[in-house]
């Protein structure tokens, strides 16, 4: 089964940027973190239109924060990443007339709701500052 690493991924781009006053390169931080320059300017260009990183051109540019992480939840930055699926089950529409196949579905999607809501509240209750001065411990 394959999973979606990108939400801790990006959380842990924007600690280290937060740590570097200079703008970052997509070439730097592909080589930091182990991905391909291209998709860190895709990922990064998400994060952009959600006004959580800004970039500039030329040379001396790269990427850094747009605001402080203390003001950055990790519930923007998981809306940044498109609010991919949190789990890999599904609930397909029935396929039948069958109430059984209905209540079965029914039953996953209303667990599956109930599940994404806690989780999305978890996340908006924590800023990435916070995943910082955890690090400390």
């Amino acid at each position: 089964m394959r999973t979606d690493n990108r939400l801790p991924r990006v959380l842990h781009i924007l600690l280290h940027l937060d740590e570097i006053d200079e703008p970052v390169t997509s070439e730097r931080m592909g080589e930091m973190f182990g991905m391909d320059a291209s998709l860190v300017r895709r990922t990064m260009g998400g994060l952009r239109k959600h006004d959580l990183v800004t970039s500039t051109k030329g040379h001396g540019g790269g990427w850094h924060l747009q605001r402080p992480l203390s003001e950055i939840s990790l519930m923007d930055v998981y809306i940044a990443l498109g609010s991919p699926s949190v789990f890999a089950i599904g609930a397909p529409e029935p396929s039948s007339p069958c109430l059984l196949e209905h209540a079965a579905s029914d039953a996953t999607r209303a667990a599956m709701g109930a599940a994404r809501q806690v989780f999305e509240k978890e996340l908006g209750r924590v800023s990435v500052s916070d995943l910082a001065r955890n690090a400390q411990i």
